[in-house]
């Protein structure tokens, strides 16, 4: 049969594409564009943007419509055979990227054209994906000797191959432990509704019993209300060691090594193109200007929240110790005791909430809320193909009935899916000789599934994650641009791309907002106003100790890589050692290896960035304000924020677009104020 990934079909055709597929499509597309790129820079005279940049363009088109399905079905629908496949391809994606960007013929036809009066006649988009490919160039190495670009292409490969590897470790270390239980006594605290699902994974699984893994939504409510010490214990130990030389699966799938490697090769990338190291070299593409003002930024609410966190932890000491004469308060006992005491304060829990948030009226009211907010129309398509069951399709339309984007939404947790929530690329907005070709988001989460009879239900951490997710779909989705390499999340400095998905979040905690996106999954009353009181009331609890987490995380990974020398030996644990001095509240047990699982700088785009949720939180949270200013629902203010900032994509700078959405540039104080920390 015909290769589906070679078909001319615009959405990827799930169900057909198989393992042995994948390579010889990705080497047939690989070598037409080579041949594209000999003839292009062979034939070209004087570059224009139809003659240089829009080949380029449908050049990229053509490979990611091979690799994004693949790429995605990876992270999905894993398998040996898929692994292997994707694996193979891997050296020749990173080899042909290294040579599209230390291509001189290339390198100068961008730049005649950047110095032509060609240029000066392009639109503010067309200008700054000429700028963006210029600075491209550059950081892969065209500048180089040949010497020192092979070493700098081979280096981008090893890396390439060593951060899949740390996916895969994690994800196989993450799959490999499972608990299996019989006596229902170790589950006491737990609630029904955990028990029903790990009854089920026993089920499938052909086991009596309960069966617990360590996906989110079996993992977390254990930590949170299993009284059974033991238990928490042996299932933290588990989580926090996965993919390390410590805990039950101690040097199987370690990620030590493979990080030391990432970190290594990083540093050397960085050095062969001319920064200090790789902390620099992230910067040259972000909004923030210096790694000292990066530091600074993260010192700075560091010293403004850690004595309120140290206060949230003596507080919870003091209630372990008086309601269960516990002296010592271990990692496992902090989300526990938390639970209880947000409880006994504010007589609220997450599990409480659940049964108000069934998906489909979270779904239901997720779009509602877009529709309050943007005018626009969300419908179900029944007749897509799809890599799973449980996944579904829908399609976006404006107040002209005009489609704007389209998107796959997988949100439960199961075997073989990498873990976390996330939003990639399916198609980019782009001009082609068709017309305009619709966005296609890829949105993913690992939420509870569906138990027994009963519908999914949702946490509201749940419910505040298909928020973000979705806020990052819409920028992806909604853009107005039509050059794929500034449409949507294109071109958009990487500590910026958390503004609409953090903005999106506020949302989830509004009164208005709640009363569409909740209703009993039995009665379909909306969220009761006594729960919601309290939910909003138990909003900031613990958040100075939530705040000091993500500046752990963030100063850690930013350091990490200002400070990376290969001289030394076990910087990893140096580093976080005196990080954790600096700003943590809890202390984790010495067999902790939070690092070894930290995939978001190790095997995402977030080294040395992961400090950009906290720096986009100043933005969302400062732009969210100016609804708190005009009415969460005012149109008017959802239209600006539309124009300016999820219209745009990456073809302006991201500041210039806050203050054309604000009046002004972004203050501190909004996200002080929401996480309960005085300004």
């Amino acid at each position: 049969m015909t290769n589906p990934l070679s078909k001319n079909n615009v959405l990827p055709a799930f169900s057909d594409i198989r393992p042995e597929y994948i390579e010889s499509a990705l080497n047939q597309v690989i070598a037409q564009a080579k041949k594209t790129v000999a003839d292009l820079v062979s034939n070209i005279e004087q570059p224009t943007w139809q003659s240089l940049v829009l080949p380029m363009e449908e050049l990229d088109a053509t490979i990611d419509h091979v690799w994004s399905p693949v790429s995605h079905l990876n992270s999905v629908m894993n398998s040996d055979e898929l692994r292997v496949a994707y694996n193979a391809c891997l050296p020749k994606l990173s080899e042909f990227g290294t040579e599209l960007g230390q291509n001189e013929d290339l390198y100068k036809a961008y730049k005649t054209l950047a110095n032509s009066a060609a240029y000066d006649v392009l639109d503010v988009a067309q200008k700054k994906v000429i700028d963006n490919a210029l600075r491209d160039f550059r950081l892969s190495g065209v500048e180089l000797s040949q010497q020192k670009r092979d070493q700098f292409k081979k280096i981008s490969q090893l890396l390439t191959e060593r951060t899949a590897k740390f996916e895969e470790n994690l994800m196989d270390a993450t799959q490999a432990w499972k608990k299996h239980i019989t006596d229902e006594a170790l589950l006491a605290g737990l609630p029904d509704s955990t028990k029903e699902m790990a009854a089920q994974f026993a089920k499938r699984d052909e086991l009596e019993g309960w069966l617990f893994t360590l996906d989110f939504p079996s993992y977390m409510p254990v930590m949170s209300y299993a009284d059974n010490r033991d238990f928490r214990e042996e299932i933290y130990t588990a989580f926090a060691t996965k993919a390390s030389d410590q805990g039950p699966n101690a040097g199987k799938w370690n990620n030590t090594e493979v990080m030391a490697d990432i970190l290594k090769l990083r540093h050397e990338l960085a050095g062969i193109i001319g920064f200090a190291n790789h902390a620099e070299r992230s910067l040259a593409t972000k909004m923030a200007q210096s790694p000292q003002q990066v530091l600074d930024f993260l010192s700075d609410l560091a010293v403004r929240s850690k004595p309120i966190a140290e206060q949230e932890f003596e507080e919870l000491q003091t209630f372990a110790k008086e309601t269960a004469d516990l002296d010592d308060l271990e990692a496992w006992d902090v989300t526990y005791f938390a639970e209880k005491l947000r409880q006994q304060r504010y007589s609220i829990s997450q599990e409480q909430l659940k049964p108000y948030f069934p998906e489909d009226k979270v779904v239901s009211g997720l779009f509602g809320v877009v529709n309050k907010l943007y005018g626009l129309e969300i419908k179900e398509r029944k007749d897509i193909d799809t890599w799973h069951k449980d996944v579904r399709f829908f399609e976006i339309f404006d107040a002209d009935n005009e489609i704007r984007g389209q998107f796959y939404l997988d949100l439960y947790a199961r075997s073989h899916k990498r873990g976390g929530a996330w939003m990639d690329e399916c198609l980019v907005r782009r001009q082609t000789e068709d017309g305009i070709q619709t966005p296609v988001a890829f949105l993913t989460c690992n939420f509870s599934e569906p138990v027994g009879d009963k519908p999914a239900l949702f946490t509201h951490d749940e419910v505040t994650t298909l928020f973000h997710e979705f806020g990052h779909g819409l920028h992806h989705m909604l853009t107005k641009i039509h050059h794929a390499g500034v449409a949507g999340i294109n071109g958009v400095p990487w500590d910026a791309v958390e503004l609409p998905s953090q903005f999106m979040e506020n949302w989830a905690w509004e009164r208005e907002a709640l009363d569409l996106i909740s209703g009993h999954f039995e009665t379909g009353e909306v969220l009761p106003q006594d729960l919601f009181d309290k939910m909003i009331a138990a909003r900031n609890f613990q958040s100075a100790m939530m705040m000091v987490r993500q500046i752990e995380f963030s100063l850690f990974d930013f350091r990490l890589h200002l400070e990376y020398d290969p001289e030394q030996d076990n910087q990893i644990d140096k580093i976080l050692a005196e990080v954790r001095d600096q700003v943590a509240v809890v202390k984790p047990p010495k067999f902790n290896r939070f690092a070894n699982s930290f995939s978001h700088i190790f095997a995402g785009g977030y080294a040395a960035g992961y400090y950009s949720y906290k720096w986009a939180e100043v933005l969302s949270a400062d732009a969210f304000s100016k609804f708190e200013e005009k009415g969460i629902f005012d149109r008017q203010t959802g239209i600006e924020f539309l124009q300016a900032i999820l219209e745009q994509g990456g073809s302006r700078e991201p500041m210039d677009l806050f203050i054309e959405f604000r009046g002004r540039e972004p203050k501190i104080d909004a996200l002080l104020r929401h996480s309960g920390i005085a300004a």
